[in-house]
């Protein structure tokens, strides 16, 4: 009778890990920042039907990178907690700290069981609060743990040159067409130091507007309004929305 191979217990957790953050590095990178008015988010993203950014409550948003139908269930499972807690109990009472909460602990179960390969996904779970100052933003990588962000925040491709473009040039203070603009300019950096060139339809644009009228501060900018924000430079918080600013699910990371 042969003898098991056997792998070290720390040495298969870090073969798990490294599997993961080579999957999430092959995805298209991502970008949230906080503007004056709120939160927005940034993807490259050519699909129009399959979506890396979706709302999930009145004032959070859901965004993430790397495999699109795992981190798509994901995404279903906290509308699902978000809309049963709101019914059960009250509006108020579902908060981005919960669902990240709830996402730690089901990409904590899931990277730790030996039954199953580690999902290759990194989440971003976004309130806007009344001030910038009660904004939340947090990232949760493949292992299920929890980091509080502040100011800027890049997942996916080659995100850490791109996190340190964003962290030398944001103020909390930008508008909603310099956020843009910023974040345009991060993910035009290659992993080699150069630039390439991205277009309004290479990508997807959401935003969380605290100045909003109604409960739900999400919407989406695109076609028109998100050409003339990248071409003018124009701040438009209060701006028309397109009909397809209705939340919708899903997003395309894999590609």
């Amino acid at each position: 009778m042969s003898t098991p191979f056997y792998v070290s217990p720390q040495q298969a957790m870090a073969d798990r890990a490294e599997y993961a953050r080579k999957g999430i590095a092959r995805g298209r990178s991502l970008v949230v920042l906080q503007y004056a008015d709120g939160i927005v988010f940034v993807a490259e993203n050519p699909s129009r039907a399959l979506h890396k950014v979706s709302e999930i409550y009145d004032r959070i948003a859901f965004a993430a990178t790397g495999k699109y139908n795992e981190y798509e269930s994901l995404r279903i499972g906290g509308t699902r907690y978000a809309d049963l807690r709101g019914y059960t109990y009250d509006r108020e009472d579902v908060t981005a700290r919960g669902l990240a909460n709830l996402y730690a602990q089901t990409l904590g179960n899931i990277f730790s069981s030996a039954a199953e390969k580690p999902y290759e996904v990194e989440l971003l779970v976004a309130e806007v609060g009344e001030t910038p100052a009660h904004d939340e933003i947090y990232r949760l990588p493949h292992d299920g743990s929890i980091i509080d962000e502040h100011g800027s925040v890049a997942v996916g491709g080659n995100s850490d040159q791109i996190g340190s473009y964003l962290d030398q040039r944001h103020r909390d203070d930008l508008s909603l067409g310099e956020a843009l603009r910023l974040a345009v300019e991060s993910l035009t950096r290659d992993s080699n130091g150069g630039e390439r060139e991205l277009t309004a339809d290479q990508l997807e644009v959401a935003v969380l507007d605290r100045n909003r009228a109604q409960q739900r501060k999400f919407k989406r900018v695109s076609g028109p309004q998100l050409a003339r924000l990248l071409d003018e430079g124009q701040t438009t918080p209060a701006a028309e929305e397109s009909p397809d600013s209705a939340p919708e699910d899903g997003d395309d990371d894999g590609k």
